[in-house]
């Protein structure tokens, strides 16, 4: 009676422990299969069809139809510059500089990959439309309530969580197999600026 209780015992931590980890790695990478820089996360071959499974499950899951990482790069971030999660009951500052790429933009989601409804019908910015300040930097203010410069709304819901998507498009840095290059300077700083 012992030996099947401890096999079913097993059996069942291999199962919880398999399918955690599972999860996991699809919901966050790994260092094989994501590059990190700050606040943003890429998946290296994502759009790539000899992607590993692990890359291919996240982006099945995601429900996204990524071009290849040699014609355009996504970062994703779910916390902010100090590594707390993006939440709507907070105000953030999304500032960088300009970034080395044919065209790129910068949109909020919810937690669960849509658009948050608003009344200004703002769900993004794009490198064309965006205001700059003299020296070429930018400025996003992520927020419930209109800010100056660029506001990017964050709805009501001041209990939901917040993911960026930074899609870059044609970066004019490239590495050995064709894959875009981001440097890791020209990524947006999030800083959050006060919480509810």
């Amino acid at each position: 009676m012992r030996t099947i209780v401890f096999v079913i015992a097993t059996f069942a931590a291999a199962l919880f422990i398999g399918t955690g980890s599972a999860w996991y790695v699809i919901d966050h990478g790994t260092p094989l299969t994501t590059e990190r820089i700050g606040p943003w996360a890429s998946w290296t071959t994502e759009g790539n069809p000899l992607a590993d499974p692990y890359t291919k499950a996240h982006l099945a899951r995601s429900g996204r139809l990524p071009l290849s990482s040699t014609a355009a790069r996504y970062f994703v971030a779910r916390t902010d510059s100090d590594g707390y999660a993006l939440s709507a009951s907070c105000e953030y500052a999304i500032a960088g500089p300009s970034i080395n790429a044919r065209w790129w933009s910068l949109a909020a989601y919810d937690d669960q990959g849509f658009v948050i409804d608003n009344p200004s019908q703002r769900y993004s910015f794009n490198s064309n439309e965006l205001l700059r300040r003299a020296d070429g930097t930018y400025r996003v203010n992520l927020s419930k309530t209109a800010r100056p410069e660029n506001w990017l709304p964050s709805g009501d819901d001041s209990g939901r969580n917040l993911v960026l998507m930074l899609r870059i498009y044609s970066p004019r840095v490239t590495d050995a197999t064709g894959t875009g290059q981001v440097l890791p300077d020209r990524l947006p700083k999030i800083e959050r600026k006060s919480c509810d």
